[in-house]
């Protein structure tokens, strides 16, 4: 359900444990990843900048997301890479939380 500032209810607090992910689909066609990095929830599209692929199951650690394929590494605050090859940043979207579910807001 899109509420009326855009934002989309996409799971419970409580349904992502830290450390933890779920693969979402923005709108009808974006793949994302809702990560939670201690008590804060990020989102990025899941999709990496050097080679196009997803990184569903790369590994997340603090706030860094590794492409399972080829290591590059993306600042889940920013979507900023913190290693090659990946030299463009990944696309972010705003998260928040709110009476214990996590909302997504995406403009299309």
């Amino acid at each position: 359900m899109i509420m009326s500032d855009g934002l989309e209810k996409v799971a419970l607090e409580n349904e992502i444990a830290p450390g933890g992910r779920l693969s979402i689909i923005l709108g009808d066609e974006v793949p994302a990843l809702v990560l939670r990095a201690g008590d804060d929830f990020y989102c990025v599209e899941d999709v990496c900048t050097h080679d196009g692929q997803p990184m569903t199951d790369g590994e997340f650690e603090g706030c860094e997301l590794t492409c399972p394929r080829h290591g590059a590494k993306f600042n889940v605050k920013t979507g900023a890479p913190t290693k090659m090859p990946a030299t463009e940043p990944v696309r972010t979207f705003p998260v928040e939380v709110r009476d214990g579910a996590v909302y997504v807001k995406y403009d299309g």
